[in-house]
């Protein structure tokens, strides 16, 4: 007995339990590459942050200019990743499951976000959407305004965050297989059925990617936005906005602290939006 207790652990912490790469160049470059390109920027950011006093640094991410601006930014970006969430659901069943003429160039069309340099969309919407433009001059009778207001940032950020939906939708769409949908059919399931029972499941964790996607390249546009929206404290300033504003007027710290709020509520969202998608990938199976 003696010699069996002995021997387990020797088995359980032997070199064979922990497998490290074989090959050290890549994991040397991987480690390397993530420490300057994404660690190493986040840890000067979080210290910059920390050089301010508790107080100051309360003040300053507390202040009601700053609350405002993170209120449209996350609401808004929360909001616009929810509705691509639905309609670029749909717009990938679309352009997978159907055919139609000029299907191509439609499928293309969803990569502009990507293309388009970010200022160039602004113009383009701000153009689109203002007063006097070919979409917002339909809604000006009404007495609704939308470029340089918060619609228009809401706009913006539903342009530039639909690809990940529809993009992240597709690959997962195409390697569903009919036959189970067949099989559900034969045995009397309806389509509707099929459809939440056989069908949605799997597509949840790919529903929650691209929304988190879009909903992070919401959280941190600047370019498109700063040309749609007015800017204005209280009424449409998101926070990246603020903090240029803030580096404009050389208020280094103040922009630091803007930032490092944005990193940190950001994280959490994006870990709340990850435990969804676990949770999701064990409802799908």
């Amino acid at each position: 007995m003696k010699i069996l207790s002995l021997a387990l652990p020797r088995k359980l912490f032997s070199a064979r339990s922990i497998q490290f790469p074989k090959n050290t160049i890549p994991w040397s470059v991987t480690i390397t590459y993530l420490a300057l390109i994404l660690i190493l920027p986040t840890f000067a950011l979080i210290q910059k942050s920390l050089s301010l006093s508790t107080s100051e640094y309360l003040e300053i991410a507390l202040s009601p200019v700053a609350l405002s601006a993170y209120g449209v930014t996350f609401i808004t970006a929360i909001t616009a990743g929810a509705i691509n969430g639905i309609l670029g659901t749909i717009v990938a069943w679309v352009l997978v499951r159907y055919e139609f003429p000029l299907k191509r160039i439609v499928d293309a069309a969803i990569d502009i976000p990507f293309a388009v340099p970010t200022a160039v969309a602004g113009l383009v919407l701000a153009t689109l959407y203002n007063d006097q433009g070919w979409i917002g001059q339909l809604f000006a009778p009404l007495g609704i305004k939308i470029a340089y207001t918060r619609i228009g940032v809401f706009i913006a950020m539903l342009f530039i965050s639909l690809p990940f939906v529809v993009r992240t939708l597709q690959p997962v769409l195409r390697e569903l297989e009919e036959e189970t949908e067949h099989a559900a059919w034969s045995l009397g399931a309806t389509e509707s059925q099929t459809f939440w029972r056989v069908i949605f499941p799997p597509l949840i964790p790919p529903i929650l990617t691209g929304v988190a996607l879009g909903f992070s390249r919401a959280v941190g546009e600047y370019g498109s936005i700063v040309l749609v929206s007015s800017g204005i404290p209280f009424k449409d300033l998101i926070a990246p906005v603020l903090i240029f504003q803030r580096l404009e007027a050389f208020d280094y710290e103040g922009a630091t602290v803007i930032g490092s709020v944005l990193l940190i509520v950001s994280l959490l969202l994006l870990f709340i939006i990850n435990f969804l998608q676990q949770w999701g990938r064990r409802y799908a199976n």
